[in-house]
């Protein structure tokens, strides 16, 4: 019998996609798994107030607070002390992990992100600059992938992909949407419950889903 794992979620804005997993939570979808706490890098992100709702503690550790990312990666390392976190998920977590975190949960840290990688990613595409660029490119389809993160952004063994289509008269926030409730909201939840299952195995920067029958 696997034990419970407890996944801290991490996040910088509204809590789409937090909000997400709380409700794949509810509906039973994250096997093994319980979200035990909620991180926000500012006090003004609504994903508190999603939290909050869903009697999920919280904790803010603002990035503007500290002045080195070593500052700041200890502070969030002493957040999550006593926690027992077995799993970090990054849903529109916009501030960079330092090596010390990423060391310390390695292949323990999930994000989503809104594009088919390796295409459209790495430093400086993020939210909608991701949608900008994936128009201004001229391709049909475009998608979202949940992935392991190491010290390279968005560079991590790949767990799950979709492909979402393009259409005609899109912009960036037709797009936006269209990935987020047709690929980021379903497989965010489905590679966290994966995780929690022990059903991810990593070769490298290579990943094997297993059955643990």
């Amino acid at each position: 019998m696997l034990s419970r794992k407890n996944i801290a979620v991490f996040v910088s804005g509204g809590g789409t996609n937090l909000q997400a997993l709380i409700d794949a939570q509810a509906r039973g979808e994250i096997k093994n798994g319980q979200i035990t706490f909620v991180l926000a890098s500012n006090d003004k992100a609504y994903a508190l107030e999603r939290a909050k709702k869903a009697g999920i503690e919280s904790a803010v550790v603002s990035r503007k607070a500290y002045a080195t990312g070593e500052a700041y990666d200890a502070a969030i390392l002493a957040a999550l002390e006593n926690r027992n976190i077995d799993l970090i998920v990054l849903a529109g977590f916009l501030s960079i992990l330092g090596p010390t975190v990423i060391e310390k949960y390695r292949n323990k840290i999930i994000n989503i992100h809104p594009s088919l990688i390796p295409l459209f990613c790495g430093d400086g595409f993020y939210g909608k600059k991701v949608h900008t660029a994936v128009l201004a490119s001229g391709m049909k389809v475009t998608g979202a992938t949940a992935h392991f993160v190491n010290e390279i952004t968005d560079g991590g063994a790949i767990i799950l992909q979709k492909a979402v289509p393009i259409e005609p008269g899109d912009n960036e926030d037709i797009l936006q949407y269209r990935v987020m409730r047709q690929a980021e909201w379903e497989i965010l939840p489905k590679a966290v419950s994966l995780f929690c299952e022990d059903r991810i195995r990593i070769d490298g920067n290579r990943t094997e889903i297993v059955n643990n029958e």
